[in-house]
């Protein structure tokens, strides 16, 4: 099942996060060698948010991601939602 990670961020997050980007990148870098996220990146124009893509049996393995992720812990990410998404054309879907 694919699972979409939606954050909002905070104002001027491209400055906030710059302290903690090293390490938030890291977290991802782990979860993407595992299989789990598949795509990440954020809003552009303006960067207030961003949406990461993952494959997972369940939506825990997203939230143990969120509980790692410096941008949540250290207050650049003001919100989060995890969304299931069911791929209808491309990736996995099939014919």
């Amino acid at each position: 099942m694919y699972y979409l990670l939606f954050y909002d961020y905070v104002e001027n997050a491209v400055e906030r996060r710059a302290p903690f980007r090293e390490e938030h990148l890291r977290v991802a870098g782990e979860a993407l060698e595992r299989g789990e996220l598949l795509m990440g990146g954020a809003f552009a124009e303006p960067v207030d948010g961003a949406a990461l893509l993952f494959r997972a049996d369940g939506p825990s393995v997203v939230e143990a991601f969120v509980r790692r992720d410096p941008y949540v812990t250290n207050g650049v990410v003001t919100r989060w939602r995890i969304r299931p998404w069911t791929v209808v054309v491309g990736g996995a879907s099939g014919p």
